[in-house]
């Protein structure tokens, strides 16, 4: 296993600040995944993990050991690209022992491994064909593959789902999902920009904002107790919805937030909210209504099963008071009910 710490972390391009002065520590077996929105400075700290940046300030270390001046090949961490990265000549063993060839791996050690790695990632059948021979999502398991074969201590993956259909994301998060279960001694960091990603594999997410670090938590604990106003709208989809005006001022707020499976429809009599439905989404399972209640935005509510609700009905609102979240004028919460 290994942990790594950044210690007052920063990276600087061209006078330039990407990265401000983070401190964290990852532990040792984590899967820990980087979120924000682009150009918020993830990929550039996962490069400066793997040592293909430098550090402008700062100290990073793995194993308690200062790594600033490691080249990357003496960190043991291997890295998976969303481009994947194949060798387009070479077949998928190949591509798998390419790496251990380099290191002078005996024979039978690269074929026990690619071998077992094959088997992990359900490649056995493949390992004959070439690159382009595959789908995307069989090229993503290779390039994780010829990674698993160098057995490292920490895996980095930047943005490997992005190039997938979205069948195919679901399919090969699920499979990284099980890496993980099944390599509990490699630590894991993840760089992604959606958030569902996020919350379905880590054990605790780091969200970035204009490089910095905004909040760092389990899934639960950022979805249900969220440090800004900026990782309440960051996390869970539909995002949680913020209302300001005469709405909030009635709660003692700057913005009242709620999230839209929080908001129930309810009788007039029950009702706190009444609105009109400008817009509805049936995803099947459940449905998304849009309802302008005179804020600056409508406000969205997620109703499970079906409903049957024109464009135009007026509806009755009453959010759930002990799901609501409060945020003064500086983003910040103020109290959770």
């Amino acid at each position: 296993m290994a942990n790594i710490q950044f210690k007052k972390l920063s990276k600087t391009y061209d006078n330039v600040k990407v990265i401000k002065s983070v401190d964290l520590e990852i532990r040792s077996g984590e899967f820990m995944v980087f979120v924000g929105p682009s150009g918020c400075g993830k990929s550039t700290l996962l490069r400066l993990i793997s040592g293909l940046e430098e550090i402008t300030s700062g100290d990073m270390y793995i194993d308690e050991q200062r790594v600033n001046n490691v080249i990357p090949s003496k960190r043991g961490i291997s890295m998976v690209f969303q481009s994947y990265a194949l060798y387009p000549h070479m077949n998928v063993y190949d591509n798998m022992a390419f790496g251990l060839k380099l290191a002078k791996s005996s024979k039978e050690e690269i074929e026990q491994a690619v071998l077992n790695a094959a088997k992990m990632l359900q490649l056995d059948e493949l390992l004959d064909r070439l690159p382009k021979q595959l789908s995307g999502g069989q090229r993503q398991r290779v390039a994780i593959g010829r990674a698993i074969v160098r057995k490292p201590k920490v895996f980095l993956f930047d943005e490997p789902l992005s190039n997938l259909d979205a069948a195919l994301r679901v399919q090969t998060r699920l499979e990284i999902a099980k890496l993980h279960h099944d390599m509990k001694n490699v630590t894991m960091v993840y760089v992604t920009h959606d958030q569902v990603e996020a919350m379905t594999l880590a054990d605790r997410i780091c969200v970035l904002r204009d490089g910095r670090i905004e909040q760092v938590g389990t899934p639960a604990e950022l979805y249900e107790s969220p440090a800004s106003l900026f990782v309440a709208g960051f996390i869970g989809s539909p995002q949680m919805n913020f209302i300001n005006g005469d709405i909030a001022a009635q709660y003692q707020c700057h913005t009242l937030g709620a999230r839209p499976e929080h908001i129930e429809v309810v009788a007039e009599e029950d009702a706190l909210w009444s609105g009109t439905v400008i817009h509805t989404e049936d995803l099947g399972s459940d449905n998304h209504l849009f309802v302008e209640i005179g804020a600056k935005q409508p406000v969205v509510v997620r109703c499970n099963g079906k409903l049957n609700t024109d464009i135009g009905t007026r509806v009755h609102l009453a959010p759930m008071a002990s799901q609501l979240h409060f945020f003064d004028e500086n983003e910040l919460p103020i109290r959770q009910s």
